[in-house]
């Protein structure tokens, strides 16, 4: 089977703790290739996420470079073993890969987390917002682009509406919650909307107001996707070119610090609804 040539993030992260379990196993590539019967340059494309690999190899290879980490090893075997054809795979080639890398980092999250300060979270759009928001393109966007995009954010939705939907936390800044996109029409529908969001057991959404002052981040729109293990968190951050995604363990921690103090600038969940409530009032 030929490499693959656009490996998703999921697979180039595979890939990646792979290579770091070889290194700090201080093995070579080629020694690692020994133990699978393979040769040097098909490890290198497993670790760069261009060739698949079995959960039972991915096990061969733990034992091997003498990993102990067991949690861990079970979280890479299961991402070997997930073959199965997801939902977003069907806007493969009509989309940018981006957006598709979002979609399967939120669909296999233990725990999905964000903080927006000047667009509100895409978990948390409807329709009509998420529609004008594309309508913003430059350069603008075909109808039939804003439609399918549109479409594809709504599904991405599913990841906190579904049964055993996994805990969702929002932190807004009132910013982003008065910018009228649409008008006050849709933006009043769009505030009762999070309102109603944050009314679910595992929907959390917290706002950071204008009489709060400073706070970490500010400007940047940051999503923290936990992983079954600590090590298999990522950071994805939004930027003009498209997503980035961040996984080194400086990068988790840094993140995962702005993340706790962003919260504790925030207003807690019953203020918090209480003040978008005051917001819609007055649109």
């Amino acid at each position: 089977m030929p490499p693959r040539t656009t490996p998703t993030v999921r697979q180039q992260r595979l890939g990646a703790e792979l290579r770091k379990l070889r290194e700090n196993a201080g093995m070579t590539a080629s020694a690692a290739g020994s133990l699978l019967g393979v040769d040097q340059a098909r490890i290198s494309n497993i670790e760069r996420g261009r060739a698949g690999i079995s959960a039972t190899r991915v096990r061969t290879l733990a034992c091997n470079y003498a990993c102990g980490n067991r949690a861990l090893i079970d979280a890479l075997a299961a991402m070997a073993g997930d073959r199965v054809r997801h939902w977003w795979e069907e806007y493969r080639g009509t989309l940018p890969a981006g957006p598709l890398d979002i979609a399967e980092m939120e669909f296999h999250a233990t725990e999905l987390r964000t903080a927006q300060t000047s667009t509100l979270p895409g978990l948390l759009q409807t329709i009509d917002h998420a529609r004008v928001v594309f309508n913003q393109g430059v350069p603008p966007l075909p109808p039939h682009e804003v439609e399918h995009r549109t479409s594809f954010r709504i599904k991405r939705q599913a990841t906190i509406y579904r049964d055993g939907a996994v805990p969702y936390t929002a932190v807004i800044h009132e910013a982003a919650l008065r910018m009228q996109f649409g008008g006050p029409s849709i933006a009043r529908k769009q505030l009762e909307h999070i309102i109603a969001a944050s009314e679910r057991d595992n929907v959390t959404v917290l706002v950071i107001p204008f009489s709060a002052g400073e706070f970490p981040g500010s400007g940047q729109t940051i999503a923290y996707a936990a992983g079954p293990t600590p090590e298999l968190d990522t950071v994805q951050l939004d930027q003009m070119g498209g997503p980035v995604f961040h996984d080194a363990a400086a990068q988790l921690s840094r993140y995962r610090a702005v993340m706790e103090l962003l919260t504790r600038k925030a207003l807690t969940a019953a203020a918090s609804r209480d003040f978008i409530r005051d917001i819609a009032h007055e649109l």
